[in-house]
């Protein structure tokens, strides 16, 4: 049975067959708030991995803990819908901050517009949870092999057609840093800099210096135009939009 690596940093741990002789350790993260799928999904991995050295943590921030612990890690298995996490923002921040690392989507959500925003923003695949093993295990190797892999019956969304001259989403939340991530996050729930500041433990001064850079980054004026052009992190924005 895997050892579970939860949020918190000391519980980290990992675990695996040795590997064959001349072959090199496939590094697996597995990033899920529900221990029995995470168990279920180590245990298909560890079938048709063998030798795979599995972490697991139960959220983005204990993922992002064992990504900064184990920077040799080959791919990262993201749920969407975690608790505490809010549409795109746990993609996205791990994007941003670990971008050499691919990111395979495994989620319950299979509303295809929902899959192609997953990739555009910097997803390489995503694989719906009731898939048999196969598809599974084909998803792995083929986002390891530098593909993109997408159910069967979807094909990878086409490039976004640009309305203005901004570059994507995508690429101008990237310019973000960590911190400047979660004071976007909190701008987003209509939290005030002074909220803001309370919950990271800073002042006023330092919330309003990290306003700025966002605003400066995201080629916006105010923060109702955050608000208006991050809408496509929100799954619920693009459950309601209008298909085409």
């Amino acid at each position: 049975m895997m050892a579970s690596a939860a949020t918190d940093p000391a519980h980290d741990s990992a675990h695996g067959l040795a590997p064959r002789v001349g072959e090199s350790t496939l590094r697996l993260l597995l990033v899920d708030d529900h221990p029995l799928f995470r168990e279920a999904l180590a245990s298909a991995i560890a079938l048709a991995f063998p030798g795979a050295e599995l972490h697991e943590a139960d959220g983005i921030r204990g993922a992002c803990d064992i990504l900064d612990r184990n920077p040799a890690i080959d791919l990262t298995l993201l749920d969407l819908t975690m608790q505490g996490v809010a549409g795109f923002d746990g993609l996205v921040t791990i994007r941003t901050r670990f971008p050499r690392v691919p990111i395979l989507i495994v989620s319950g959500l299979e509303e295809p517009r929902i899959m192609h925003e997953a990739v555009r923003h910097g997803a390489a695949g995503f694989v719906p949870k009731a898939v048999d093993k196969a598809t599974l295990t084909r998803a792995i190797s083929e986002v390891l092999g530098g593909a993109l892999f997408m159910p069967a019956d979807q094909v990878p969304p086409a490039p976004a057609r640009p309305n203005s001259r901004k570059p994507p989403l995508a690429e101008r939340v990237a310019r973000l840093t960590p911190q400047q991530m979660r004071v976007l996050t909190m701008i987003r729930q209509g939290k005030l800099n002074k909220q803001i500041a309370h919950e990271l433990q800073v002042g006023d001064s330092t919330v309003k210096a990290h306003v700025s850079e966002i605003l400066r980054k995201l080629e916006v004026i105010s923060r109702t135009q955050i608000v208006i052009d991050t809408a496509a992190l929100d799954f619920e924005q693009i459950h309601h939009a209008p298909a085409g």
